[in-house]
């Protein structure tokens, strides 16, 4: 018994290390490669020990000042997605939580249904009401539909988050003659936060890594990052891998450092609404 122990010890260890090789593998190689030499990126055996160079980087930062740009839009675009949703859900979730009956719940089963569907099955069709209110390329029509994309997923977080609040303590406040809006600000919010955080750490990531809106509604001015290295991939003076992985490393670092600070409270955001108070 004990030997059969050791042995399914071994094989779930083995399956843990091959599922962070083929996670972490791919960041690792392009992390490594944006430090090496280029004529050492592909060098076939890889080469593990290497001289590390900044020259990729002062590249980037000399060739491809559009990509700092693209940076800048999208942490503005971010931050007004994460705004917006953030917002919204916290509404919506309470108005689900607090008013429950067939309007409600017909309301969330539409949020879960419009969820579902493929981004590109209504970029198209926005495309040319975009271009109608002369949104195209700007911070405003990403938020928007980034916001849009994920107030569904949001609103069913918040809505079983804010179910697991006391509604004696509404009832309460509402004694003492509060209003819905300062239960809301002053009781729900607090006690609700970490769903809030756990929502807008979703957004985060699908905003600053999005690419098909992205692609489709900017051209120039309100162009992210993740545009700009699909750029650098069909660059006509051919494709630079050592500046490519240098703007992908830098472009991941600031969401890589987000996710693992905020760690604990998206874990206790997820689990705080799946347990009956």
């Amino acid at each position: 018994m004990r030997a059969e122990a050791i042995a399914v010890g071994i094989g779930k260890a083995l399956a843990v290390l091959l599922i962070l090789g083929w996670s972490l593998g791919p960041l690792v190689f392009m992390v490594m490669s944006s430090f090496k030499p280029g004529q050492e990126i592909f060098a076939v055996p890889p080469r593990l020990a290497f001289e590390p160079t900044f020259t990729h980087y002062r590249a980037l930062w000399q060739q491809w000042q559009v990509f700092f740009d693209g940076l800048i839009n999208s942490f503005i675009v971010t931050a007004g997605a994460t705004v917006v949703v953030v917002v919204a859900s916290t509404l919506a979730g309470y108005a689900c939580s607090r008013f429950p009956g067939p309007t409600t719940q017909r309301s969330v089963l539409f949020l879960i249904v419009v969820r579902l569907l493929p981004p590109i099955v209504i970029t198209l069709p926005l495309f040319g009401i975009a271009n109608l209110l002369r949104l195209n390329d700007t911070h405003l029509v990403l938020i928007v539909l980034y916001a849009t994309f994920f107030v569904s997923m949001g609103t069913v977080l918040m809505r079983t988050f804010i179910e697991q609040i006391p509604k004696e303590l509404d009832e309460a406040a509402m004694v003492d003659g509060a209003s819905r809006l300062t239960i809301l600000w002053r009781i729900v919010r607090p006690l609700s936060r970490q769903g809030m955080l756990a929502v807008a750490v979703f957004v985060i990531v699908y905003a600053w890594n999005e690419f098909l809106f992205a692609f489709i509604f900017t051209s120039t001015r309100a162009k992210t990052a993740p545009l700009v290295i699909s750029e650098m991939l069909g660059s006509l003076s051919g494709v630079d891998w050592g500046v490519l992985f240098a703007a992908s490393t830098v472009q991941l670092v600031p969401i890589l450092l987000f996710v693992m600070l905020m760690q604990k409270h998206l874990v206790a955001g997820l689990t705080g609404g799946a347990v009956k108070g």
